[in-house]
């Protein structure tokens, strides 16, 4: 039994891209002298460091060539679906889904963005958002080298789950790991609030031989409160 799903459509700013635009403007040493002998664990100082990194990030200007290509891309997008287009911008960092360390919902995402300048803005922000304050600390306690790390950006056409609902959607039961069920959260509004833990979700179990096999799959359903719904 096959299922076809729609994906918005979309495309990738790479994590060389992020490289890239720091190489342009002669940014490493500043970062250095910024990050190298940051002190976890003195919080004004993280705080303060963490800023000057992320603005380094956000004042280095888009090379042309760099700008010219994420503005053809976001036209192709609104060609295929129309002026009143908004998208999704979301980060995703180099090492973000690891066996022994998860960077998940450390960086930022943007959604219902419009207009090229706010997209570019957008990107900019999700570049900087790499030097939040948590990330910095995570990665200290992980042991990976800031400067070894890169953020790509994934942008979607935007999904009005504002105007319905959303949630999250795991390819295996993620407490004990068993492969032959898909568990699926969801919540009214936006996701960010399921992804955060804010809101008590309805959950389900789907049996995936007995889906393949065409029969009833749902193992288990939980009906969540969903008291509180983002837009």
């Amino acid at each position: 039994m096959t299922t076809c799903l729609q994906i918005p459509n979309g495309f990738a700013v790479t994590a060389e891209t992020y490289r890239y635009l720091l190489n342009q403007a002669n940014a490493w040493d500043n970062f250095h002298a910024a990050i190298d002998d940051l002190n976890p664990n003195d919080v004004t100082d993280l705080t303060k460091r963490a800023r000057t990194a992320r603005d380094i990030i956000y004042v280095a200007p888009f090379p042309l060539d760099l700008e010219q290509q994420i503005i053809a891309a976001y036209t192709l997008l609104q060609a295929q679906y129309g002026d009143e287009m908004s998208v999704a911008v979301r980060s995703s960092a180099t090492a973000e889904d690891l066996p022994s360390a998860s960077f998940a919902g450390q960086q930022d995402t943007y959604l219902n963005v419009r207009s090229e300048v706010a997209l570019l803005e957008a990107c900019k922000r999700c570049f900087a958002s790499l030097f939040t304050d948590r990330a910095i600390h995570y990665r200290i306690d992980q042991g990976f080298d800031h400067f070894k790390l890169a953020l790509s950006i994934g942008i979607m056409k935007m999904v009005r789950s504002d105007l319905n609902a959303s949630g999250v959607m795991f390819s295996l039961d993620t407490e004990s790991g068993f492969e032959d069920v898909v568990f699926i959260t969801g919540a009214y509004g936006l996701g960010e609030n399921v992804v955060q833990g804010a809101v008590d979700p309805d959950e389900f179990y789907v049996h995936k031989p007995t889906y393949n096999q065409g029969y009833r799959t749902i193992l288990k359903r939980n009906l969540g409160s969903k008291k509180i719904k983002m837009f």
